[in-house]
């Protein structure tokens, strides 16, 4: 168990708030992308939204305690979330639910892309230092922007492992005949996020 200290309360926070930011946002583009392939499951349980509740409110272990506990217990943060969707859907909308599969993942790597490009933009027009904030602000900012790029890098690639529970853990192939989604994960509860310190 690390020593608890006031700069490792205050990291935790900001791995926190990335974290349910995040989560949010990957989990309201499958919904997001299911009702847009015709599928209201998520939508209609308020899914489609930045709003971080209706995610807390479906997952509060794997969104908040399990991720603060994992954190002060062992300085490592770890979660998860889930967004409902109908199988029947998946199973007559293959090609969808590929789609809907995909966009979790995608909504991380824009965030990541995101925060890669502020953090570039600082380093350029000399608001940072090459790896460090010049000053207490500048520090402050490129700590989050650097927990941001760092969690949504680790939330897209995990997200993308062909392993139970993970959106990608049966393959799938997007054909003219058949697309195998992979989304199993969420009829199960969705998969677990493990987010170093």
């Amino acid at each position: 168990m690390p020593e608890i200290t006031p700069a490792l309360l205050l990291n935790g926070f900001f791995w926190f708030v990335a974290f349910l930011f995040s989560t949010t946002c990957h989990e309201a583009a499958h919904a997001l992308a299911a009702r847009m392939g015709g599928d209201q499951t998520a939508s209609s349980g308020g899914q489609v939204s930045l709003n971080p509740w209706p995610h807390i409110r479906r997952e509060p272990m794997g969104m908040v305690l399990v991720p603060l506990a994992s954190f002060l217990l062992a300085g490592a943060m770890m979660g998860w979330a889930s967004a409902p969707y109908d199988p029947r859907w998946q199973r007559r909308h293959p090609h969808r639910a590929g789609w809907m599969a995909l966009a979790g993942p995608a909504a991380n790597f824009t965030l990541m892309l995101i925060a890669g490009l502020a953090l570039r933009m600082g380093i350029s027009g000399g608001f940072f230092h090459a790896g460090m904030g010049a000053s207490g602000g500048a520090r402050l900012a490129w700590t989050i922007l650097e927990i941001f790029f760092t969690l949504n890098l680790l939330l897209g690639v995990f997200n993308l492992l062909p392993f139970p529970p993970l959106e990608f853990s049966i393959p799938f192939t997007i054909s003219r005949r058949a697309c195998c989604s992979t989304d199993c994960a969420r009829r199960n509860g969705g998969g677990k996020f493990p987010i170093r310190e």
